[in-house]
């Protein structure tokens, strides 16, 4: 049995460690409340963009633009969005697992795929594992702006374009609640399906020509696709650090109440065993 020096302390260290765990989640709700502000915000821009670009596209008849095409896969690109840190519960370790799996299952070799990589975890996971990441990004700030992954948004793009890649997928976790997430997979590019959920296209006027405008924008809505998964994804990861951390308090204080009860339950013996000896020579003396 442990001694009443080594439960005490027991009791203290656990103490300081909720006290910490505490700390961490207030920090994490703040981080949450504005990740899901700033994911929320950027909706209205996506949809508007998503709606100018199936209308250009899907209203001109001769739009050929590469983007738009499929073609022979030779090589699938996969860009996976984790955090820099852990202590957030299974947000990193589902969307790796899942991704993971579905590189085995699809591909024999590392030729057949490429890995672009924003947060460290995700980088680390794959490079242990002798996987091919081409590009990677890691330091990107909790309530991130579009200027910190542009340079990355638009390589991967021109990866596509360029044709080291034939077809791009995103795996990131997607936001439901405080305490939902999901692993999502989005085929990124080529751009077959993004006018499907269009129920109405709105005519545009437009100079010169379709095919000089989708040479800019459909890039820029590429890239507005990985920066809105972003956003999505922080909102995850911060909801799903608050509620790990909430979690680890509430462990603590378990642990911090069954360690009090044993220290009491064996300070009480302590006491009863000296009474005991007490009254056993106190009788021997007579």
């Amino acid at each position: 049995m442990a001694s009443l020096r080594d439960i005490k302390n027991r009791i203290t260290s656990t103490k300081k460690t909720s006290q910490i765990t505490k700390a961490m989640e207030m920090v994490s709700a703040a981080k949450w409340n504005r990740g899901v502000m700033n994911a929320k915000a950027f909706v209205p821009y996506m949809e508007k963009i998503q709606e100018v670009t199936a209308s250009i596209a899907m209203g001109s008849k001769d739009s050929n633009h590469p983007m738009l095409t499929n073609r022979p896969v030779k090589k699938t690109g996969y860009l996976v969005i984790t955090s820099d840190r852990g202590l957030a519960g299974a947000y990193n370790s589902n969307v790796l697992r899942q991704l993971h799996q579905t590189i085995k299952k699809r591909h024999q070799s590392n030729d057949e795929f490429a890995i672009i990589a924003i947060g460290r975890v995700g980088r680390d996971f794959f490079q242990s594992r002798g996987m091919n990441v081409v590009l990677d990004i890691v330091g990107i700030a909790d309530q991130p702006s579009f200027a910190e992954i542009q340079d990355i948004a638009s390589n991967t793009v021109g990866m596509f374009s360029d044709g080291t890649l034939d077809e791009l997928y995103i795996y990131y976790s997607h936001y439901l609640s405080a305490i939902a997430q999901e692993v999502t997979e989005k085929k990124l590019l080529p751009l077959t399906d993004f006018g499907a959920g269009s129920t109405k296209l709105t005519s545009y006027e437009f100079e010169p020509n379709a095919e000089e405008i989708l040479e800019v924008l459909l890039p820029q809505y590429a890239e507005s696709l990985i920066y809105g998964a972003l956003l999505d994804s922080k909102a995850s990861e911060h909801a799903a650090r608050m509620t790990a951390m909430r979690n680890a308090t509430d462990n603590a204080k378990e642990l911090i109440n069954s360690l009090s009860l044993s220290y009491n339950r064996a300070r009480q013996a302590a006491i009863t065993q000296e009474i005991t000896e007490i009254v056993g020579g106190a009788a021997a003396l007579e």
